[in-house]
Formats: structure tokens, sequence, C-alpha cells
């Protein structure tokens, strides 16, 4: 069982209101309930929205985060874009009711929730600002609280601001979250996983912007959703086919490709042999695959040259190699 919670929250009745976190709040819940094929990814996730006909209150918010901690599933995962507050004794997710900022949910009651529950993946991501100070321990800055199971992932550190994309109604590190599990942190099985969604974010950022905060105390990493692989798994499997040792060189002559500029006293193409330079060009595309000494895959047959995996195609080659694809 995988379980979402998903809050969004523009409307404040005594703090200053937000434009872009019910935006983002739908756009999150849009892309993991389902699959890129369109197969349930995390069934009918709980959306709570507070905008100017609905509100989300303190009780809300704890409520639900407590019946999506109580579960014993394979993910509970907690989304909230908001206003978040700080001050000496910690941080907190401020609600519809909220009048100073510490009287929202605060970040202690939402770890100790989360590190309670007996789901195997908990997943805290958290678009609002100071939201990076979750898990510091107010008297104790230094010793970061991350239970087992847990990752966390913040729009920016304890002591920033999160940022709106130019022009509003939209959060940056919630754009770029969308983006990466559309498929833009997906590896080539299509798989996308808390891991890749933080390196996604960190390297578009960038060194001067919000700094996202990404913490995690688990064995391995689960795959948050499955995006459009950009080739197919038996094209990935028959990678030791035609490269069956490390360092393997894959010698290729004219008779691979099946083009030809008449008049031409090359041999005549073999079927046999461009349907496997098809797939040779379909891992170049992927950078599974270079050719030896030449510019391009056609240079390398019409010279008689070969061609090698890349790093990441030595990568893909042990996994498959090790049953592990």
């Amino acid at each position: 069982m995988r379980k979402a919670l998903i809050v969004g929250i523009d409307r404040y009745d005594y703090i200053s209101g937000l434009t872009g976190c019910v935006h983002d709040a739908n756009e999150v819940n849009a892309v993991l309930e389902r699959h890129a094929d369109g197969s349930v990814n995390f069934p009918a996730p709980r959306l709570l929205i507070g905008d100017a006909g609905n509100s989300v209150t303190r009780k809300d918010l704890k409520d639900a985060a407590k019946e999506l901690f109580s579960h014993e599933g394979e993910i509970a995962l907690f989304y909230f874009a908001g206003h978040g507050y700080t001050e000496d004794t910690g941080g907190y997710l401020c609600t519809t009711d909220v009048e100073n900022g510490d009287d929202g949910l605060a970040f202690s009651e939402l770890l100790s929730m989360a590190g309670q529950s007996k789901a195997k993946n908990k997943i805290i991501i958290l678009d609002s600002c100071h939201s990076g100070g979750i898990g510091i321990r107010a008297a104790a800055p230094n010793l970061v609280e991350v239970h087992t199971g847990m990752t966390i992932l913040t729009a920016s550190a304890a002591n920033q601001y999160a940022m709106e994309v130019p022009g509003g109604g939209a959060g940056v590190f919630t754009t770029l979250l969308v983006d990466a599990l559309h498929g833009a942190a997906a590896n080539l099985m299509g798989e996308v996983t808390p891991g890749s969604v933080y390196a996604h974010i960190d390297q578009s950022l960038g060194p001067w912007a919000q700094r996202p905060v990404f913490r995690t105390n688990v064995d391995q990493f689960v795959s948050l959703r499955k995006a459009s692989a950009p080739i197919s798994l038996s094209d990935l499997q028959a990678i030791t086919t035609f490269f069956p040792t490390a360092g393997f060189e894959f010698k290729l002559d004219p008779a691979f490709e099946p083009e030809r500029s008449p008049p031409s006293s090359l041999p005549p193409p073999d079927p046999a042999k461009t349907a496997a330079f098809s797939v040779l060009q379909r891992y170049v595309k992927v950078n599974l695959v270079r050719p030896v000494d030449a510019p391009h895959m056609w240079h390398a047959a019409m010279q008689n040259k070969s061609c090698k995996l890349t790093v990441l195609g030595e990568h893909y080659r042990r996994l498959v190699e090790d049953k592990l694809i």
C-alpha cells in the first residue's frame, strides 16, 4: 500500500496569504496518483486544500498526518506547501488558523508521528520557508533527527525562504519536483527515487539560490513513480549479449549500416546486422555506447571500427549480468 497526504494552503485568516500553494498541491497530486503508463501509483491521495472556500486548521492537519502515518504499507508520503515559521524552540507548518506561527503544527510533532509509523518508508516533502529546520534539535543544533526508514526533502535551508517562480503562481521547488516526477529525474528504467529527485532539484537551483535540504536514513531508495523509460527493458537486458565482459569492444563493418549512397562498391546490408545496429544506436542515444576512434556510429561501421560501453553502460551491463534488471 502506498499512501499520500498532500496539503496546499493559500488562505490564512490572520497572516498574509499565498498564491501558489494550492496550485502546487494539485500538481503534486496529479503526478503522484498514476505512473506514466496510467497504472495506479498512490491510490486516491488525500488532498487538503486551503483556498477561498476551504480552510485547513491545525487540527485538520494533525489528524490527517496521524491517519497517514498509522498504516503499515510500503510508503507514507507527506507533502506540504504553505507558510513555514521558525523560532529558537523549533519550526512549524502554518495552517489557515495560525495567528503567530508557533501555533501551527510543530516540526517535532510531525517527526514524532512519522518516527512511530510502521510504514516501511516515511517520506516528508516540505515546500515552505525555513523547512530545512525539520529534524534539527533546538537544544543541539548540530544533531539531526531522522528515524529509520525516513526521508526528508525540503525546499530551503532552515534560515532561507522558499521562492516562487517569477510571475508567481507556483513554487520554484515544487515546479522542479513535479518535473523530476514526470521523468526529469528518472533512470533508464523510468524509476524516480527521492535521491534522484533531490539531485535534479539541487543541480537546477545552483549555488546562489535557495538550497534544498535532503536527509535520509534508509537502506535503499524506494521508487516514487515510474516515468516513461527512455529505452525498452528488452533492449536494456540485451546489453550483455552485445558486451559480454567489461571493456569488450563490439566489432562493426559496413554490413551493419542499412543505407548506401549509390553507386556503392560496399557489400549489401545484412538484415541481422542492421537489426543489431539499430539496438546499438538506441544505446548511443541514452549514453550507454560510444564509437571507438570515430565521431559517429556510421563512421565506425563504414571504417570497420568498433563501439564500446560508456561508464554508464558498464554500470547497466553489471546490473543485467547480476540479474538486478
